[in-house]
């Protein structure tokens, strides 16, 4: 599947072209000149903060390739999921069937290191077309979350080489790897036919991302109404379902509306293809990432898109397609053990070569180094969640979604939390306790979960050696009983 962008220079350079979602040889062509990140619309208001970068980084060489047949590998996405980077790009391989794009899995414990898929090939084929639906021959460019258990990918799909046939896909996985069809095997997003441009690419490359309930869903349409003279432009669109079947929003003017299905094309956040997106709690904002001339900026906006809380950063180095931003299970940014009130790590995989198409995966990075998180009490509980600081009362305050949840075992709460901070952060005072976890609490269990039982309320958690740290002896009890607690956040890192 060539971009959009390869569309566009194929098209100005072949008059007529019908262009889908395709991955024809020789047909990627060189991307054009861009001189500028944002069209003067898009540009935010004057940001109050310019972020300082440190400690520049780039793998020594390519750390994935789709080995065997493949021509290209382009579109990653990244997850940091339970210690090890998972990496889904898009590839075509003549193992999988139908022949069209093919979405690739492989991992590594280290950015630098290469990448393997799970069957131990340079990358496992883990989603193709489907033959006969919208994605009947082609599925490319995924974007994967994971929220509460279930892994989410959203995809471009086409069933062949047509105008405008590009459309939005989304399947749901227990492990990543092994994925079922959501909605039907229908699209969720189609393009907008607003606008027939020359660029007849469609609708696609997708960028997902769940904050405080809501799906976010970040894509280009060639042919919405706000897309530039060449199609470029990046579309928001928000719904608690993460099918976006009901109660979608979109993001218009002024602020994310109601709207009566995915079709709105109000306004575009940025003048770019092939972008990814993440949510970064240190700063209370979305991070937008895609390529300029030397390399990848990243923009920043806040949570309703009214304002930037700090000047866009760059990422140098060569690229031919991308990015796809290293990000945390929820499409957040990963957080710094070391500092996480100002250091924010910002790593991304990029294409750097072309032969028939761009391929040569290769990892960039920096930090930024001057976030200043801790010093607002807006920012600082997202910033600190997971982590701990001494308490009041001899005890170990966890940071957890609305408060704090105090622990009275030092090392129950050094098991719990990412890291235990030597001090308290004055920025926290205000935040209420939301319970207390004593020794020998209450634990219960049933279909295999564990969870604390404090203040009528269950506090989830997965690493059994937490009990038995706890002095708590694991109670069965039914998955109806279960049910019939009120949640409260899961615990762990």
């Amino acid at each position: 599947m060539s971009s959009p962008r390869h569309r566009a220079a194929s098209i100005l350079l072949i008059g007529g072209l019908l262009a889908g979602c395709t991955a024809a040889v020789g047909e990627a062509g060189q991307p054009p000149p861009i001189t500028t990140s944002v069209t003067s619309s898009e540009v935010p208001p004057t940001p109050q903060l310019t972020l300082r970068t440190d400690r520049p980084r780039q793998s020594p060489g390519v750390i994935a390739a789709g080995g065997g047949d493949a021509v290209y590998n382009y579109g990653p996405t990244l997850m940091l999921d339970g210690g090890r980077y998972r990496m889904w790009w898009c590839s075509q391989l003549g193992v999988a069937n139908p022949p069209g794009d093919d979405i690739l899995l492989a991992e590594s414990t280290s950015m630098d290191s290469r990448f393997v898929g799970p069957d131990g090939s340079p990358g496992t084929p883990v989603f193709s077309g489907s033959a006969t639906g919208f994605d009947g021959m082609h599925t490319c460019d995924p974007s994967v979350i994971k929220v509460r258990g279930t892994y989410y990918l959203y995809y471009t799909g086409a069933a062949g080489d047509h105008a405008n046939g590009n459309a939005i896909g989304f399947a749901t996985s227990p492990d990543g790897r092994v994925w079922s069809r959501g909605n039907g095997g229908k699209p969720i997003v189609t393009a907008a036919r607003n606008v027939l441009r020359d660029n007849i690419y469609g609708a696609g490359q997708p960028a997902a991302v769940h904050v405080d309930g809501w799906f976010y869903l970040m894509f280009t349409d060639t042919t919405g109404r706000d897309a530039g003279w060449n199609g470029a432009g990046q579309f928001m669109l928000r719904a608690k379902d993460p099918a976006f079947t009901v109660e979608v929003e979109t993001l218009s003017p002024g602020g994310f509306r109601e709207f009566s299905s995915t079709a709105g094309r109000m306004r575009s956040v940025v003048d770019a293809f092939s972008a990814d997106l993440m949510w970064v709690p240190a700063l209370g904002a979305f991070a937008i990432a895609h390529e300029t001339e030397h390399g990848t900026t990243i923009t920043f906006w806040d949570k309703d898109f009214r304002k930037a809380p700090a000047r866009p950063i760059h990422i140098p180095g060569p690229w031919k397609e991308g990015p796809g931003l290293v990000r945390d299970p929820e499409g957040h940014a990963v957080r710094s053990v070391e500092d996480p009130c100002d250091r924010i790590p910002v790593d991304l995989v990029r294409a750097t070569s072309t032969v028939h198409a761009p391929t040569d995966l290769v990892h960039f990075g920096a930090d930024i180094a001057n976030a200043g998180a801790c010093e607002d009490p807006a920012r600082a509980p997202a910033a600190l969640r997971g982590f701990a600081m001494p308490s009041p009362q001899r005890t170990i305050d966890v940071v957890v979604d609305g408060g704090l949840l105090r622990v009275e075992r030092r090392s129950v709460a050094e098991k719990l939390a990412i890291r235990v901070l030597d001090r308290r952060v004055p920025a926290l005072e205000s935040l209420p306790v939301r319970a207390r976890l004593d020794a020998a609490a209450k634990v219960v269990t049933a279909d295999n979960r564990l969870a604390f039982v404090l203040d009528d309320h269950l506090w989830p958690f997965t690493d059994p050696t937490l009990a038995a740290l706890n002095s708590s002896v694991p109670v069965p009890i039914t998955p109806r009983r279960w049910h019939d607690y009120a949640d409260a956040p899961t615990l762990g890192r």
